[in-house]
């Protein structure tokens, strides 16, 4: 009987265990939900030009990643309710034998009361007793009896109402799974048209591989100039440090300060805009057109849309504010140790030797109304002489 109780308590344990795990797996899939929704939005402003571009691409790239995340969320959620609705199952009929267990014990004492209903035989029971304290023990025995015959009536009661409850909370499980099956194949056939449309693209752009050449070498060009105004900043700190005999930049202790607090909050870092996807990530990877193609990126480019502005993820100071030639302006924040670098931006709202605080409007990002209307933010960080990956910085 304890064995059962405890067996119950266990997988209702486990339930709850499981219920907190769905509960993330749908965080994560309205998380994933909630950036294909930005993605489209993003698509739509790039078929406002109706030529197909890198840029179209990469988005409609961005957007079957973050669909199969979905469809993925939908497997684990199906599989979690399957598991849910088998440990329901096996609850309801570990309750159903205890209930059984019950009643035949209650039924035994229901005919052992029927044969002994007599008063007078409990009088003679009593009376009947060796001496007085075996007579006081049968009389607390025949209360004790009437009060476990009562405490039985209501346990079978309570059980009853709680194997309705399971099975009432078993429906509710079945229905859901059918509502994710549903939800899933929808996403399905979703993922299935976008890959007809990734096929498109892919398709019109391998037509234009010179254009694609030409663009990639132009980019180069770009991430060059930024580079090389990166290393002056690196070979000016590194001089000063040199000039004390001491490595690296040199540090004051507000900015040996605001280095550790940076340290501190990374994965937690605010976004540079405001909302945006990663449409190309940190690290030397294939082209998507031009496979045999290696294009090396020093930060992440950031879609977003017209209009909108950078801004700073953290505290620190303008360090440069320049233009590069074919890449518009860019602008470098120094905090302590520590560079970040955000490019391509219209126009500027700071000056070198201005202090900035976290999330403080950098200026406005170009839209190249030329080419899919892309809204493109570039991204980087840097400690010191070493590029680093913002995706593991930034907050997810």
């Amino acid at each position: 009987m304890k064995q059962l109780v405890f067996l119950c308590l266990f997988i209702f344990s486990g339930i709850i265990l499981k219920g907190q795990s769905l509960d993330e797996l749908r965080s994560k899939k309205e998380k994933a939900r909630e950036q294909i929704e930005y993605t489209n939005r993003l698509l739509e402003e790039a078929r406002k030009d109706e030529k197909s571009s890198l840029n179209k691409l990469k988005l409609i790239n961005e957007q079957i990643k973050l669909r199969n995340e979905i469809v993925t969320g939908f497997n684990n959620e199906i599989k979690v309710l399957d598991n849910l609705i088998a440990e329901n199952v096996q609850v309801i009929e570990a309750m159903d034998h205890d209930l059984n267990v019950l009643k035949n014990e209650y039924a035994e004492m229901i005919r052992f009361a029927q044969k002994n209903r007599n008063s007078y035989d409990k009088i003679f029971f009593l009376l009947s007793a060796r001496d007085f304290n075996q007579a006081y023990k049968r009389l607390l025995y025949l209360q004790q009896y009437a009060s476990y015959r009562q405490k039985q009536a209501l346990l079978i009661s309570e059980i009853r109402d709680l194997i309705d409850k399971k099975i009432l909370d078993l429906e509710k499980r079945k229905d859901l799974k059918q509502k994710l099956v549903e939800g899933k194949i929808r996403e399905t056939n979703q993922l299935s048209h976008e890959k007809e449309e990734q096929g498109k693209y892919v398709h019109s752009l391998q037509q234009k591989l010179r254009s694609l050449i030409r663009a990639l070498k132009a980019q180069q060009k770009i991430e060059e100039q930024l580079s090389r105004e990166i290393s002056r900043i690196i070979e000016e700190e590194t001089g000063k440090s040199k000039e004390k005999g001491s490595a690296g930049f040199a540090l004051s202790p507000e900015q040996k300060l605001i280095s550790g607090q940076l340290e501190q909050n990374r994965g937690r870092l605010p976004w540079p805009v405001e909302r945006g996807i990663i449409t190309e990530h940190f690290g030397v990877h294939a082209h998507a057109i031009l496979k045999t193609v290696q294009v090396k990126n020093n930060g992440v480019d950031i879609s977003t849309t017209k209009d909108s502005k950078a801004r700073a993820v953290f505290g620190g100071e303008i360090s440069r504010v320049f233009g590069i030639s074919g890449g518009n302006m860019a602008i470098i924040i120094r905090h302590g140790s520590y560079l970040t670098v955000y490019s391509n931006l219209k126009e500027v709202f700071v000056k070198p030797g201005e202090k900035v605080k976290v999330k403080q409007e950098l200026g406005t990002i170009f839209t190249n109304e030329d080419d899919g209307y892309k809204t493109i933010l570039k991204f980087q960080i840097w400690k010191e002489s070493q590029k680093l990956d913002p995706e593991r910085w930034l907050s997810r």
